[in-house]
Formats: C-alpha cells, structure tokens, sequence
C-alpha cells in the first residue's frame, strides 16, 4: 500500500497518542513504535525523541487523525489494537476510546471494532505481523 507524508505522519502521531493514553510508555511500546517508525521512514533520531517526549509534549494535537481512506484506518486500528495489548493483559480503557474514537472520525462499522478487539484480546502476548509493514511511504 502506497502512503503518503501527511498519512505516514499521521499513522506515527495517532499511535503515539495512543501510548501515552495510559500515562505510561513501556518498553515494548517503544521498541514497537521504533520499528513502526522505521517502517514509515522516519529517522531513528526523530521516532526516538518523539516517543521519549509523548507524555510531556503539550503542543501535539489530541485530535484522532482522519486518514485518506478506510482502508489506512482499518490496518491503524488493527496496528493500534497490536501496540495496546503489547504492554498489558487487557486494554486500557483510555486506549480503547481513542480507537473508538478513530473509529467513528473514519466511518468505520463499530462490529468491525468489536470483532478486531476481541481478536487482539484472544492473541495478545502472541507474535502477530504489523499491518504498517506492508507500507511504501512516498514523499513528493
């Protein structure tokens, strides 16, 4: 899938607001947001210090990002359903309003969210293949 610098952006910040809903950043989050980061072609330097300054950044907007199709959506809420089990044996309820709220901003069916979240629920602790990989970022 084709992606471009505004939704490759947004995909980092949206899942970055996700980590810090819990007022805790673990290490499998950071090494998860490392290597969604590198995915999207960010630079090690910037993925490194955005993740290490999500609590305390006032100035990042906390609005759920709207992506160019529901297609990107679909494969953010199944990514971010991934980061917020990684850390925890059931999702924080902060978490999971975020992605409900993603949801609603991107038109998608709330079954397709309960489904996904029951199979996050049944697979968590479970290696599971990040859908950002399948990405090509283009940047002009």
């Amino acid at each position: 899938m084709k992606l471009d610098i505004i939704d490759a952006s947004n995909y980092f910040r949206g899942l970055l607001l996700l980590i810090r809903k819990d007022r805790q950043i673990t290490q499998p989050e950071i090494d998860l947001m490392k290597s969604i980061g590198k995915s999207l072609g960010f630079e090690k330097e910037f993925c490194d210090n955005a993740i290490h300054e999500i609590l305390d950044n006032p100035y990042i907007e906390d609005a759920p990002p709207a992506f160019s199709s529901k297609e990107l959506a679909v494969k953010f809420v199944k990514d971010g359903l991934h980061l917020a089990f990684v850390d925890h044996e059931v999702i924080h309820a902060d978490e999971e309003q975020w992605l409900i709220s993603i949801v609603e901003k991107n038109g998608l069916d709330k079954d397709f969210f309960s489904r996904e979240m029951e199979n996050a629920r049944n697979n968590r602790g479970r290696p599971s293949r990040l859908e950002v990989l399948d990405f090509k970022v283009k940047y002009f």
